[in-house]
Order: structure tokens, then sequence, then C-alpha cells
């Protein structure tokens, strides 16, 4: 089995280069990154005027993909098939892998492994020109929006199986005050 992670597995996962600087996703980004420390969240994800939506929806979902991939290989050592047989975020909520592929049936999959087949899936998405263009000027597919609904809502999953199973570990790690973590995780012990 490979691994997103690659720990000790066959796979490593290799970071989205940064746009070039100049490119109009480059400019969307800085504006974001700007916006997210302004405090204010809703102008942080408003779209900036004259400005297109789905390049704005394909900037913010790189940045959930990557942010998401570094807060969770910080608990990658205590989310084992042990300790996670189950993906859940709570007893009342388990999720089922199916990637029409490998997994053409809804599986069960234990925590770690659920994680690591949804970032790969991610990953090839968002490595898919087709799907996410790269290039200024080709046009996203017309079903773009719906892709990023599923992949968002996915990722979403992982924040929310680290936040019932593993808070814990991120405050004794000391990062739950961190932007992308206080963002998330707005339950922490004391004032953000």
């Amino acid at each position: 089995m490979s691994s997103f992670f690659g720990l000790g597995k066959t796979r490593t996962f290799k970071p989205r280069k940064d746009v070039p600087e100049g490119t109009k996703q480059y400019q969307l980004r800085k504006y974001a990154e700007a916006t997210l420390g302004s405090g204010n969240l809703r102008m942080a994800v408003q779209l900036p005027e004259g400005e297109d939506l789905n390049e704005w929806l394909a900037v913010h979902t790189v940045d959930f993909f990557n942010h998401l991939n570094m807060l969770y290989g910080t608990v990658t050592e205590f989310c084992t098939p042990q300790e996670c047989p189950v993906m859940s975020a709570g007893p009342r909520y388990e999720y089922l892998w199916e990637d029409g592929a490998k997994y053409r049936r809804p599986t069960k999959l234990p925590a770690p492994d659920y994680v690591d087949a949804l970032m790969n899936w991610a990953q090839n998405l968002l490595d898919d020109e087709n799907v996410f263009p790269h290039k200024i000027g080709v046009p996203f597919p017309r079903n773009f929006r719906d892709t990023v609904r599923t992949i968002v809502r996915r990722l979403f999953r992982v924040y929310a199986h680290i936040y019932s199973n593993h808070f814990d570990h991120i405050c004794a790690l000391g990062i739950e005050r961190t932007s992308s973590a206080a963002l998330c995780f707005p339950r922490s012990r004391g004032s953000i």
C-alpha cells in the first residue's frame, strides 16, 4: 500500500509548488493571505470584485489541501489503525471511502488508510490539468464547482476527525493557536 505521508511506506508526499509571482493565482493567494490576517473571516473568503470565481475556488481548495496536509502530519504518529480503527468524527459520524476505482463501494477503513486514500485522490485531482488548469486562459471544466465541493467536503472530514479524536494531541503539541488550527479549532482551552 502506498502512503501519502510516507511514514515508512513507498510513496511520499510532494507538496504542490507555489504559483509563480505575477500570475493571477499568485495575486489571489496573496490577497487571501492578507485578508485572513485581518481577523475578518467574511472578507477573507469573499470573492474579490472582478475576479473569476473558479480561480478563487481553485486557490482556496489548494490552500485548504496544503494546510490540512500539514496539520494531519502533526498527528500521524497518534492516528494509527490501532488507535483509530474507524474513520470517524465522534460516535455519530463514521465515514466510508469510495473512489470509483479501487474502492467501488463505500468501504470501512481505519482512519489513517482513509486519510491516505483521500489525500492521494485529492492530490491526483489537483495535479490533473483537465480539472485544475494551471495556465491562464485554459477554461475550467463545467463540473468544476461540483468537483471542488466534493474535494472540500471530503477534506473537511479529516478536520472533523482531528478535532474529534486528536484535539488533545494538537493541544499537547501547542499548535492549536496557529492560524490554520485556530480557524478550524475554535474550542481551544483558553482564548484565541
